[in-house]
């Protein structure tokens, strides 16, 4: 049986631990750099109202920062006979300093502990997505502005549309990853708060300095009502799953793209072909099979908020043993959007465009705005033009202009802010610098 901060004398069956336990030693792992500096916090807040005296603050401390250091190397461990992190902890305080180890837990419930603990690990994942998200960002603009003058056919409906070019599809994408950025900052700022302190859910009869453990803990506020910072168990999750999903969203389409531009069908873009794989019967095939399992794990993540919305949706404020299972369900799905976003930016830096799109027949109508438009700039009505031009397309005797299309970006009159010929790839990236700035 594995041993319990909240033994009392009784053991659970070993098929009730199997249960309820499940998954969850593994994952807590990921907490027990952060259980440590929450102790760490919370010994020396605890020493500062006299529950602890100066020498056992330092006994503590030494304790602690060398469990840290058995963390950090490798060498730290979950024993089978230990439920969770925080009793691995506690234990081997206690074996090595003796009755001081128990003292760690005065004044704190395993319920503000788990949460500190999981905060303090969220925030360190959206920083690290956070810098992630900024490397695949550069890398999608430099690609911008690369091939800015590159045209590429726009679709809508999936039927040739109005021309585009490499550049805007590009810096699209990027974009849209400055508007994800946002979701990502709000998110840092839900868990941005100390819950330390409020125990079970009701607070606690010691004089508890809350304000230190904030400052300690480098939070910027913390949840003020002692019921509040419980209720946000599932929220920070939640509010990370939200944000992940943004992400994926914007890689899902982005990959389901390259999916259909590397089709012999479409060929606007290519890899190298150690990037792609092959058929087993068929030797000419290079299949996008990074940028599809891409898409279906963006797919994965996207679920991620839904599953904890539902997990939390009917229980009434205060701790309930679901909470343990948010952690099986967000901690896999930040560890694929890491992936993700790391591959994403790889494929990229091998991507190959093709500048000969447009030579295709298939194209011949992908200027049919473009010579509306140029004929309502020369005084033509544009309904009358519109419908002009609708006739010689329908009698197969359309050209644009003078015959002649336009090969390059910079040929057409696409000026305003967004457009073709002009990005506005510098607004995009305040824009983005301004998301990013928590």
């Amino acid at each position: 049986m594995a041993e319990t901060l909240w033994n009392k004398g009784t053991e659970a069956t070993q098929i009730v631990e199997d249960f309820t336990v499940g998954n969850d030693r593994v994952l807590d792992l990921r907490l027990a750099r952060y259980d440590v500096l929450g102790s760490l916090a919370h010994i020396k807040m605890l020493q500062s109202i006299g529950l602890l005296t100066g020498e056992e603050l330092g006994q503590l401390t030494k304790g602690l920062e060398e469990i840290l250091v058995e963390i950090e190397d490798g060498s730290f461990v979950l024993e089978d006979s230990v439920e969770d992190i925080h009793s691995q902890v506690e234990l081997l305080l206690t074996r090595r300093l003796g009755e001081i180890g128990k003292k760690i837990h005065s004044g704190r419930s395993r319920n503000d502990q788990v949460l500190v603990d999981v905060k303090l690990f969220l925030k360190d994942e959206v920083l690290k997505l956070r810098d992630e998200v900024l490397f695949l960002f550069d890398k999608l603009q430099e690609l911008s502005e690369k091939h800015k003058d590159v045209l590429l056919p726009g679709y809508t409906h999936g039927q040739v549309a109005m021309p585009s070019s490499f550049g805007l599809w590009f810096g699209a994408y990027a974009e849209s990853l400055a508007d994800d950025m946002y979701m990502l900052r709000g998110a840092y700022s839900v868990t941005d708060q100390n819950p330390l302190g409020s125990a079970a859910g009701y607070g606690s009869s010691f004089p508890l300095d809350r304000e230190m453990t904030t400052r300690l803990l480098g939070f910027g506020s913390m949840e003020y009502n002692s019921v509040a910072a419980q209720l946000s168990r599932g929220k920070s999750e939640r509010a990370v799953a939200s944000a992940i999903g943004a992400i994926a969203l914007t890689l899902n389409k982005f990959a389901a793209d390259c999916c259909m531009y590397m089709c012999p069908n479409y060929g606007f873009i290519s890899f190298p072909v150690e990037l792609t794989t092959g058929s087993s019967i068929m030797p000419h095939k290079k299949n996008p099979d990074v940028w599809e399992i891409m898409r279906g794990n963006c797919n994965r993540i996207m679920s991620a908020e839904a599953e904890i919305s539902m997990l939390c949706s009917n229980m009434p404020h205060g701790y309930h043993r679901e909470f343990q299972l948010l952690k099986d369900i967000l901690f896999p799905k930040l560890e694929l959007m890491h992936k993700c976003l790391r591959m994403a930016v790889y494929m990229l830096e091998n991507i190959r465009v093709n500048e000969d799109i447009l030579k295709a027949p298939i194209y011949s109508y992908l200027f049919t705005v473009e010579e509306v438009n140029r004929r309502v700039l020369s005084g033509t009505p544009f309904r009358d033009a519109y419908r002009q031009v609708g006739i010689e397309v329908n009698n197969g005797t359309f050209r644009y202009g003078d015959g002649s299309a336009p090969e390059r970006a910079s040929e057409l009159r696409h000026t305003h802010t967004g457009s073709i010929g002009n990005l506005a790839t510098e607004s995009i990236r305040k824009k983005m610098e301004e998301a990013a700035g928590f």
